[in-house]
């Protein structure tokens, strides 16, 4: 048996204290399916997505986890099947319809500009300004002090939000982004895994900011391809193989070496999900 990832993060004793799960789910798809042509990359996958839970999504390359993204954030539009945000189905046509509903996505780019000092990234086109027309201007203490409360919030208290974002190693990138989507008021966080390479330490910040937006209330739709990342910070976990929900399993369900195996279990996914069901 291979031994879980140590903690990035202090747990208490007797395991991880979450907070009470929502009857209701925030987002949900019903049976959604996305082709391209005749192939689907999509095909009938449903799953939700209740506040203050981290739902994990994993799978090999291929899998249909980009589609999926693209779906919820409103890239692509479905085929078939019922995309709900509270309980009413929605269709959305870009991306800007399911940010008004509250819905942010972290790309695997994370759309932050490198020249922009890390306050200016912050805020983006938002700053917070004094004065009248035609004397208004940006209030640079504001704007700063929000960037900074902001970023300590999901655990980056040091940072020296003037410096340009270039400077930001990638999982401070990455926490910059949930920053800013959690200040703006979202209530669905999608973290699709940063495309760069990621050492312990800056994966352990990206763990933090999925821990900070579930802890304040988010649902949060984890995409990785790392079981023993997702086991740490996961509620749920959705495997995908081929476009297809391959297993749907709760904490309670698998433990970290059984949810390595699903990983690599290829074809056999189906069979060792019912196994793991049996076990437990």
């Amino acid at each position: 048996m291979s031994e879980q990832p140590a903690l990035p993060f202090p747990e208490p004793e007797g395991g991880p204290v979450l907070p009470p799960v929502a009857a209701e789910p925030v987002l949900e798809l019903r049976g959604v399916t996305v082709r391209y042509g005749s192939v689907p990359a999509l095909d009938r996958v449903s799953l939700r997505l209740r506040p203050g839970t981290v739902t994990c999504v994993l799978g090999e390359n291929g899998a249909g986890k980009s589609t999926l993204v693209q779906v919820v954030s409103g890239v692509r539009r479905h085929d078939d099947g019922e995309l709900l945000v509270d309980g009413k189905a929605v269709r959305f046509r870009r991306p800007r319809q399911a940010r008004s509903r509250g819905i942010a996505t972290i790309w695997q780019d994370l759309a932050v500009i490198p020249l922009m000092t890390v306050w200016r990234n912050f805020w983006l086109g938002d700053e917070p300004t004094r004065g009248v027309w035609p004397l208004r201007r940006i209030d640079l203490d504001v704007a700063r002090e929000g960037a900074a409360r902001a970023l300590a919030r999901v655990g980056l208290p040091d940072v020296n939000v003037n410096q340009p974002a270039a400077a930001l190693q990638p999982g401070q990138r990455h926490s910059l982004a949930v920053a800013r989507a959690m200040h703006f008021g979202a209530r669905v966080l999608v973290v699709d895994e940063p495309a760069a390479p990621l050492t312990v330490a800056q994966h352990a910040l990206v763990l933090r900011t999925v821990v900070a937006a579930r802890d304040a209330g988010l649902g949060v739709l984890y995409v990785t391809s790392m079981p023993g990342y997702a086991h740490l910070v996961g509620d749920r976990f959705v495997l995908l193989a081929g476009g297809r929900v391959a297993a749907d399993l709760t904490r309670e369900d698998v433990d970290v070496d059984g949810l390595t195996r699903l990983m690599s279990g290829g074809e056999a996914l189906a069979t060792l999900t019912a196994e793991l069901r049996r076990a437990t």
